[in-house]
């Protein structure tokens, strides 16, 4: 059995409407329009176009992939059409500002529709979804002049961006990047260098690609205090806005990838290209972290969207093929065995991969709605707020959301048996392309030590009260509730034990950065459990609340059941596992370098 993809629209419009109630998002400034009815018109219109356009492209854009001759990329047959109909679509204007010609629609909106993308097409997602990237930092640092030029077409998707950081000799430590800026005259710069893994540097998708370049000017200081943030078109555009003469910049390869083939992963040679800076001298890097914690996110997205895909998948498989029979006794007596659904093993592996993907989508979702009150809410206070747990949790999300994609890809090929290793099926094309998502924009072991070295301790502990008190307070206000007990203990407990490893990360951090380091991976993954147990929590109780008022009750019915699969079997594995590994924190930091 092939691999399926149907929008999971039901799912999605129960964390929407019933636990975060976005109906809120259209009371901010700016999001008017943005009511329930318009989220659930663009939803259908997004999984139509998911559905239909994109994933009967996702397993032969994998087996093409992209094909690199006399400097040019080709995209896999499809994927122009593919592009012309998504940008007709307005997709790539969806969360863009009505000044540069979007559509201004909340992020949160957005978010959703990058879930139903990478579920349907994760390699055709990486392009609009770079370029969502760079126009969120052109727009945030650059000046009217070059936002004026460039962000209304990034806004239509007529042209792309990219963003170029890493060097062949560099990669997460960007301090030691060797490409040169150098002043002109005219107040441009002359880019010399090379950058490689650039996703989307080099494609046929698009009449202009612009390249956000990281670079070093003459004068600049060593480390990252002296990195700069160019723009750098592959076509100058003229007067009149249209691309003219191609700038000094090439494709000199690309890569031959693990997965995501039909993404094309480019080494970019600048030769004196001319690019122009965004934002202060010297400031590169935090004008480009705006582009970077929204990619993050964005990936996050990515590992829940293979996640989603894979469990989908699993499931029609497990309905169909048949082995062996129950052991408690035969149950479909019609059929010369029974689906293997009923088998204790991959009915268990199946409701982990549900219990993981619907407590992660309620947990990113959440997340999109701070983002939105951040940018929105008339209060500084309330924005403020906000970002602190939008930036507490980015690591998380990214970290977490795509272990859970290769975790869960992995469960499918497990489903599916032998069938699930061989191409015919697309569970193992799952595997392939969610690995890469544990990698780029940081690798996951490098999020673990932003939310450890970084986040906990931001502030005095301030990012990290936006997650704690909120918890508290619900546990407080629930926990003598008898219809929830048995969802609310388990949360309050699994809380309290990621309070106390709270605490006893920060001793050992300041006893020894090093155990705490190594401890960091696991700590994220509790963390994140935890998280998930908050919003299982406010799921179930959502789910109560329905099934007392007789509203569509086989459904809340199924949410009980994997909140309960949750609490009682997910959760506790995971939190063991960060004790474990606490413990073995001192052991890995003592073996000596020679010992390796």
């Amino acid at each position: 059995m092939a691999a399926t993809y149907k929008a999971p629209l039901r799912d999605i419009r129960f964390v929407l409407h019933d636990v975060l109630d976005v109906s809120r998002i259209s009371k901010l400034p700016g999001y008017e329009d943005a009511t329930p009815d318009i989220f659930d018109a663009v939803l259908e219109e997004a999984a139509k176009m998911c559905e239909n356009e994109l994933f009967p492209l996702n397993r032969p854009g994998d087996e093409e992939g992209c094909t690199f001759e006399n400097g040019v990329v080709r995209t896999p047959r499809g994927f122009k059409e593919a592009y012309a109909t998504f940008i007709e679509g307005g997709w790539t204007a969806l969360a863009t500002h009505p000044e540069y010609g979007g559509q201004g629609l909340p992020k949160t909106l957005n978010f959703v529709v990058e879930e139903m993308i990478c579920s349907a097409n994760l390699a055709f997602g990486m392009y609009p979804g770079l370029s969502a990237g760079a126009y969120n930092a052109i727009a945030a640092h650059a000046s009217d002049e070059l936002k004026a030029r460039y962000l209304p077409k990034l806004s239509d998707g007529t042209w792309s961006g990219t963003m170029c950081l890493t060097e062949p000799h560099c990669g997460t430590d960007l301090g030691l990047i060797r490409t040169k800026a150098v002043p002109a005259d005219d107040g441009s710069f002359r880019i010399t260098g090379t950058k490689i893994f650039i996703s989307a540097g080099e494609h046929d998708l698009t009449e202009n690609i612009i390249h956000l370049v990281l670079a070093k000017l003459p004068d600049a200081p060593e480390g990252t205090r002296g990195i700069s943030l160019f723009l750098v078109p592959k076509f100058i555009p003229d007067a009149n806005g249209a691309p003219a003469e191609r700038n000094g910049v090439a494709c000199g390869a690309i890569e031959h990838k693990m997965g995501i083939k039909a993404s094309a992963t480019c080494v970019l040679n600048f030769d004196d290209a001319i690019g122009w800076m965004v934002g202060e001298p010297h400031r590169g890097l935090q004008a480009m972290f705006t582009m970077m914690n929204v990619a993050r996110l964005a990936v996050g997205m990515q590992g829940l969207g293979i996640g989603e895909a894979a469990y989908q998948g699993a499931v029609a498989y497990a309905l169909d093929r048949t082995a062996g029979r129950a052991l408690t006794g035969t149950k479909y007596p019609d059929r010369s065995a029974d689906p293997i659904v009923v088998h204790p093993d991959v009915r268990r592996n199946l409701m982990t991969m549900r219990a993981l993907n619907e407590g992660a989508r309620a947990l990113s979702y959440w997340i999109g709605t701070e983002i939105d009150v951040s940018h929105h809410h008339p209060d500084p206070a309330v924005r403020q707020e906000a970002d602190d747990l939008v930036q507490l949790m980015t690591p998380i999300i990214k970290a977490f959301l795509t272990d859970l994609g290769f975790d869960n890809a992995n469960r499918g090929v497990q489903i599916y048996g032998g069938h699930g290793y061989i191409r015919e099926h697309g569970m193992e094309q799952y595997v392939r392309d969610a690995r890469i998502t544990q990698l780029y924009e940081g690798t996951n072991g490098i999020q673990a030590m932003d939310l450890v070295g970084r986040k906990l301790s931001a502030g005095m502990g301030r990012l990290l009260r936006r997650f704690f008190h909120p918890a508290d307070a619900y546990i407080a206000a629930k926990k003598s509730d008898p219809a929830l007990k048995e969802f609310i203990s388990p949360f309050a407990k699994a809380f309290q034990r990621l309070q106390q490893a709270t605490a006893g990360l920060a001793q050992k951090a300041m006893a020894n950065p090093d155990e705490a380091g190594a401890a960091a991976s696991p700590y994220l993954r509790m963390f994140a459990l935890v998280a998930l147990a908050f919003m299982w929590a406010k799921m179930a109780e959502v789910a109560t609340v329905k099934i007392a008022a007789g509203e569509d009750v086989d459904f809340h019915q199924r949410k009980l059941k994997t909140a309960r699969f949750f609490m009682e079997q997910v959760l506790p594995e995971h939190l063991a596992a960060f004790a474990v590994a606490m413990a073995g924190a001192k052991t890995v930091m003592a073996m000596a370098d020679d010992e390796f």
